[in-house]
């Protein structure tokens, strides 16, 4: 027989000792050590959350240990919406914050792909090819402000160009290769990348899925590329279309380098994400 449960009915309720173990607990705990704030549960660490804005931000800061290599001026410059300016005169950088928590007794990444055993990526292993992929994106031409582009999966390559692009101050944009090749120009053309980054096909439900030819088709849809890298086995065979080099993922990383990251301001844009589009073009 089931029970008739009611709206309301509270179905899980977390046990005292994993309260104790909890972030959110060692982030109250650090409140009242730091702060001399007392929050007995979470409404009430909510509510000030967003009636102190600021102090809550402040916190948040300095519970992190951000590192900036200027500071902020203060936390919120003006409560607005659109237009709230967080933490002004700040200059940072979100891959070097990433990279501070190396670790020799856990690895970065652990992958594992339908078609293939996990595998493992250290810190260092991490370092040294978003390193490499930073250097080349540099070399590219890419700088603070431009846009690299990406039709990849969930797929080591990815976290590694991902940071790479935040770690010169770049922006990200990224589409699944599922995705269907007029809904990714669509988005991308209106970002203008000047780097685009695509699998040659992807494996899913045991079926391989060829991309060749919308990776071609987004190549000459994007007139603002300087370049294409290809990741994956096929080479690079697209004939008059695209851009004037075509890379492959391996030629990106070839050259050992010192990662530099770029100190960019508190708002300056990490990835631009779309809506989906049902109402228009898919708004950035």
């Amino acid at each position: 027989m089931e029970a008739h449960i009611a709206e309301g009915t509270l179905l899980w309720e977390p046990s005292e000792a994993i309260r104790r173990q909890s972030n959110i607990r060692a982030y109250i705990d650090w409140l009242r050590q730091h702060r001399g704030l007392d929050f007995n549960d979470y409404d009430t660490l909510w509510k000030w959350s967003v009636t102190d804005i600021e102090d809550f931000w402040q916190s948040v800061w300095d519970y992190y240990a951000l590192q900036t290599s200027a500071p902020f001026d203060t936390v919120l410059a003006e409560r607005k919406m659109p237009g709230a300016d967080w933490f002004p005169g700040a200059r940072l950088n979100y891959t070097e914050h990433v990279m501070r928590n190396a670790s020799k007794r856990f690895p970065a990444l652990i992958f594992q792909s339908e078609s293939a055993a996990a595998v493992e990526i250290s810190w260092r292993q991490l370092h040294e090819r978003v390193a490499s992929v930073a250097a080349s994106l540099r070399r590219m031409g890419v700088g603070p402000g431009d846009r690299v582009a990406a039709v990849l999966p969930n797929i080591p390559e990815t976290l590694i160009a991902f940071l790479a692009t935040a770690a010169i101050g770049a922006v990200w944009s990224c589409c699944s290769p599922d995705f269907g090749t007029r809904s990714v120009i669509d988005r991308f053309t209106q970002i203008e990348p000047k780097v685009l980054l695509a699998v040659d096909g992807y494996t899913y439900g045991g079926r391989r899925f060829d991309r060749m030819d919308a990776v071609s088709h987004l190549m000459a849809a994007l007139p603002s590329l300087t370049h294409t890298v290809l990741i994956g086995t096929a080479e690079p065979h697209f004939g008059a279309a695209g851009p004037e080099k075509v890379l492959l993922w391996k030629d990106l990383l070839q050259e050992p380098a010192e990662l530099v990251c770029e100190q960019v301001p508190f708002s300056h844009p990490l990835w631009i994400l779309y809506s989906s589009g049902t109402t228009g073009l898919p708004k950035p």
